[in-house]
């Protein structure tokens, strides 16, 4: 069939691309010859294709890149005269300095200092508003909002309030105090991006005041593992300090009088510290889950002396009241009672009005501020109550020092109590909805209540607005790779919910001005006139049917394409046919993709075997169409796996499958892997384990193993102190194709030489590891012998990682035999110290007539430059799934912060054979979609956010590839504007 309006030329490359080389000739000195050992770990390095496509060396391709290189003069001159080593190099460079974590120097020092406002005691705008991080997916606590015309403060950090906030333009460089009402990962999960990406903004950094109870100090210790310290100087704790020591629990009276923690002329804000009711009767809180051996968890000191659990207050317990008071409103100046005085207009009206007596021009009389101001009006106060179990409403109903804002039996206010204006209530449904609660509401008369706890009728309505119309676009037009969002209506939830919470209580809620929250709901405190609610700010919901009207008005031949790519799915054999749309463009399905070119793997593939999900396309910070990095594992009845955990991951998880569905899998999730220390790949990985934890409290269950880094076990263990994360970790080294040979070795030489019963030799266990033939693989042969590098990758962990190390092995041997799984192989990488890729080998299955067919290989690149080890990883891999953070025009960029353009992770998977490649970790600065030349893109697919692969539709993956341009023809545009920011964000926030 002829192909019509196809230039000849662009044709020829499409047809020879198979014959070209996709590295240059000189790239051959590097490669490793591979290992083809029969061994169960080192078969996913020597895994062969099951095409018999050669990988051809004798041609060079010559691409012609554009140079969007953003880098400075001054920072291309330290780029060019790069470090390398003595031995013989690949064509691709890489940054050895930051490889070895030598390149802290480098940068520019910033003293990250805090800003400094003039205050305006007058605020003619002032008010409270819900940021509803968390609303939709029920994952984390909702921030709120106190606005002034020169301060800004927030209360609660949970995930994905960066996000919020870029979504909806709330700028974070003018937030002047964050206040957490308790420090766990629901209110501070955010946290630690938002110092990083504050500490990456401007010339000199900025920095903001962190306030919490005394619990915030064991958030801090944890974070200093990959957080500069200069970020966190300004975090401020206060309350009585938790001992470990279960004797020594602080003094009540500690708990009762209001902390001041801000009094300027603007605002006096006050902490009231709740803690939970450990009266003997009184119902357990947190209790511990069933878990083994808790003392090597450091829970010991959880415990009372008699051995009970969760009958004592601990680290992560403690809660706030906040109470927040503004000025009085001064009544107005009358200058014909001044006037009647004596006084004279000019300097003295001023001091009257600023409260200072003066003295009369014309009468021998001191006039004072009474004589000539009207009345004043009481300043606002707002509350702000988070009150999470039961437990703690038994302490809040005996707080003494709130009873200075109660209204008497009657429903008056004393003539010494202070009047409330509004309360926000942070406190679960759950909590709000007890009879004692509503009672205690009732107590503060005509305030509003605003009840900003967690309601399933929030979960209709998308807070990033902006990320939810392109996952309807794209649902539109693939729903087979892009599913619908995983929530429902309310109908098909068969849920039905009341105004509020409050009113399942009948007359007592009746009594109260209460409201549930909705996302940017207001309430305004200044101008007095605007005293109240505001909801004009609230965003519309618009439906799935409006933004696909929306887009088929904007991209008319969307219709035919996405008719087009449905066919995909319905057809028995792979057919070329061409199709007309209304730009007259063409879209040819390329020659090369047949049924007959399907690896081995996939041969009677079951829809059920397994789904990539990729819930985290994007680097360094979240933003508005991308999170950061997240790889879900699907193996549906098998379980699941986490490839790396980025801030918001749970969050994703619950759009992507449901706040049900989400739960679900966290439930059944057998292994997190992380692949290096860099926020933007594991700062949501304690909200994930805290609700696993949760989710599993009352049943019999394992530890979650979490593979990772060794500085990530630094930050767990320190983590763990706040609040118990229910897992087990191993180091990322002892999950190397050697590392896993020794230990397979050594436990099959010591069935030979003693009982089951004796104990593993550590000594000897380590020593073959690191010092026998198969140590010498651990090395990353990028680093010249006897490098720091090197001698970093031999260097022996402590006895106690070790010990640790074996049992934990068999646990995760274990795991993966569960998950249908035959090895779980890390890889060390080119980006920083203890930078890993990973290897997944599903087991051998055999089908309905005995024919024995090899398991599918997933391989992920983590954050790195191409490099012999992943290449070796990924030969033969079913899917490459590796990092592409930069077009091909800015190689400087890549080789000076040590990640990949699109066209180097191309080159690394056709290197290595593999069947298809999905290109992820985007750069910011390509807010929707990233650049790329798609002649090359004949097995490779770029990420989206909620991208949903089944292994059975990997043969249509590529194809689908030219009609997501299609969807973004109009916004293939590098955002230019963003680089600035996205550059100054990457020098501190090392996860990029």
């Amino acid at each position: 069939m002829p192909l019509p309006q196809v230039s000849s030329l662009n044709l020829n490359l499409r047809l020879l691309f198979p014959l070209l080389s996709p590295f240059k000739p000189s790239s051959l000195s590097y490669l490793k010859p591979i290992n083809h050992s029969s061994s169960l770990f080192t078969i996913l390095a020597s895994s062969k294709r099951h095409r018999n496509i050669p990988p051809p060396h004798h041609l060079k391709l010559n691409l012609a890149r554009r140079n969007t290189s953003t880098l400075s003069s001054r920072d291309q001159q330290k780029v060019a005269p790069m470090e390398t080593t003595t031995e013989p190099q690949p064509s691709v460079g890489f940054n050895k300095r930051r490889a070895e974590g030598r390149d802290k120097s480098d940068k520019p020092h910033k003293n990250l200092q805090l800003k400094v406002r003039k205050l305006n005691p007058v605020n003619t705008i002032s008010y409270v508003q819900i940021l509803g991080t968390g609303m939709d997916t029920q994952d984390t606590s909702p921030s709120v909002l106190l606005f002034f015309d020169k301060q800004r403060f927030i209360f609660n950090a949970g995930e994905g309030l960066q996000r919020f906030c870029t979504e909806h333009k709330i700028k974070l460089s003018k937030i002047d105090h964050i206040f957490l009402s308790r420090v766990c990962s629901e209110t501070a999960g955010g946290l630690p991006g938002l110092l990083l990406t504050l500490a990456g903004m401007g010339d000199e950094g900025m920095s903001v005041n962190v306030w919490g109870p005394s619990d915030l100090k064991y958030l801090v210790d944890a974070m200093k593992s990959f957080i500069p310290n200069a970020a966190m100087v300004h975090t401020r704790s206060f309350g009585p300090m938790l001992s470990s020591d279960t004797a020594s629990m602080p003094d009540s009276s500690q708990f009762q009088e209001p902390i001041v923690l801000i009094d300027d002329e603007v605002v006096k804000i006050s902490a009231i510290l709740l803690r939970p009711s450990c009266l003997d009767g009184s119902p357990r809180l947190n209790e511990e889950p069933v878990m083994q051996n808790p003392s090597e968890r450091g829970l010991d000191e959880r415990m009372d002396p008699n051995g009970k659990t969760g009958s004592i207050m601990k680290p992560g317990d403690m809660s706030v009241i906040y109470v927040c008071e503004l000025p009085e409103i001064k009544g107005k100046f009358d200058p014909a009672k001044a006037m009647s005085l004596g006084l004279k207009p000019g300097p003295k009206y001023r001091e009257l009005q600023l409260g200072n007596s003066v003295k009369s021009d014309r009468q021998n009389i001191t006039v004072h501020p009474s004589d000539v101001m009207g009345p004043s009006v009481p300043g606002p106060i707002v509350l702000l109550v988070d009150c999470p179990t039961e437990s703690h409403l038994q302490e809040l109903l005996s707080i003494q020092s709130l009873s200075s804002y109660y209204v008497d039996a009657l429903g008056n206010l004393p003539e010494s109590a202070k009047t409330v204006t509004c309360i926000i209530h942070l406190s679960p449904a759950s909590v709000i909805s007890c009879s004692n609660y509503q009672r205690w509401m009732q107590r503060f008369g005509s305030a509003q209540h605003i009840l900003a706890g967690h309601e399933m009728k929030n979960v209709e309505i998308p807070i990033l607005k902006s990320s939810a119309r392109i996952a309807a676009r794209l649902n539109y037009l693939c729903p087979q790779f892009f599913p619908a969002p995983g929530f429902w209506s309310l109908q098909q939830l068969n849920y039905s919910a009341p105004e509020s919470s409050a009113s399942s209580e009948g007359p007592v809620s009746k009594l109260c001005e209460s409201i549930a929250a909705k996302n940017l709901l207001k309430f305004t405190l200044r101008p007095y006139a605007h005293l109240g609610l505001d909801r004009s700010g609230i965003p519309n919901s618009a439906t799935p049917t409006e933004i696909i009207d929306e887009l088929v008005t904007e991209i008319p031949e969307i219709v035919d394409a996405a008719q087009c790519v449905s066919q995909f799915w319905h057809r028995s054999r792979e057919i070329e046919e061409t199709t007309s749309l209304q730009d007259s463009k063409v879209f040819v399905e390329e020659p090369w993709l047949n049924e007959n070119s399907l690896p081995c793997c996939l041969e009677n593939i079951r829809r059920d075997d397994l789904e990539i999900v990729l819930l985290g396309t994007g680097s360094s910070q979240p933003s508005k169409y991308r999170n950061v990095s997240s790889i879900f594992i699907n193996l549906f009845a098998k379980g699941s796996l986490l490839l790396d955990c980025g801030e918001g991951t749970l969050g994703q998880l619950k759009r992507r499958y449901g706040v049900k569905g989400a739960d679900d899998a966290v439930r059944h999730l057998r292994c997190i892997w992380i692949s290096h220390i860099h926020a933007d790949h594991h700062t949501g990985l304690a909200r994930i384990l805290a609700l696993r934890r949760d989710l599993l409290q009352a049943v019999p269950h394992e530890p979650l193993l979490v593979v990772g880094p060794r500085q990530l076990k630094r930050y767990l263990d320190a983590y763990q102190r706040l609040e118990d994360l229910d897992m087990q970790f191993l180091d990322c080294k002892h999950t190397t194709a050697a590392s896993l040979d020794a230990f397979e070795g050594f436990i099959e030489s010591n069935k030979d030489h003693s009982s089951p019963e004796s104990p593993i030799n550590v000594e000897d266990m380590t020593n073959k590891i690191l010092d026998g033939p198969t140590g010498q693989n651990i090395d990353c042969t990028l680093f010249a012998r006897g490098s720091q590098m090197q001698s970093y990758w031999k260097r022996p962990g402590s006895p106690v990682d070790n010990r640790m190390a074996l049992p934990i092995l068999k646990t995760l041997k274990k795991a993966l035999s569960e998950a249908g799984l035959e090895a779980l192989v890390s890889f060390p990488v080119v980006h920083c110290p203890q930078a890993f890729g990973v290897a997944l080998k599903a087991a051998e299955r055999i089908n309905s007539v005995g024919k024995v067919i090899p398991g599918w290989k997933i391989v992920y690149s983590g954050d790195t430059r191409p490099c012999p080890e992943l290449i070796e990883a990924s030969h033969g891999a079913t899917v490459l799934i590796h990092e592409a953070t930069f077009e091909d025009g800015m190689v400087d960029e890549a080789i000076a912060r040590n990640h990949s353009t699109t066209m180097e992770a191309i080159e690394v998977g056709d290197s290595a054979g593999a069947y298809r490649i999905i290109l992820t970790h985007f750069s910011q600065r390509y807010p929707k979609i990233p650049i790329f030349d798609e002649t090359h893109m004949h097995k490779t697919c770029i990420a989206f956010d909620m991208m949903s692969v089944n292994i059975a539709d990997l043969p249509v993956l590529p194809k689908v590839l030219p009609y997501l341009k299609l969807l973004f023809k109009n916004e293939m545009i590098v955002d230019e504007s963003d680089d600035i920011v996205d550059d100054a964000v990457e020098a501190v926030h090392v996860g990029s």
